[in-house]
């Protein structure tokens, strides 16, 4: 199990509900959780992929942008 950052632009209560359905049908998740309360709207996941891809691929299909945090 990884446990994988992203910053992103998921910032308030509404973009939670919109990325959510996008979040919750990639098998690669095992549970996430965004922090809108930090300047990064810190994205972290536990996933069984290592690179992110699928994730990343998922925040961007519900209109978010994400990128990799760097350290893990």
């Amino acid at each position: 199990m990884e446990i994988l950052k992203f910053k992103t632009t998921i910032n308030c209560s509404g973009c939670l509900a919109k990325v959510t359905p996008f979040l919750n049908d990639e098998n690669a998740i095992e549970k996430w959780d965004v922090n809108i309360d930090t300047p990064e709207k810190t994205l972290t996941v536990e996933t069984n992929e290592a690179d992110g891809d699928k994730i990343i691929e998922a925040v961007k299909k519900a209109g978010f942008q994400i990128e990799k945090m760097s350290g893990r």
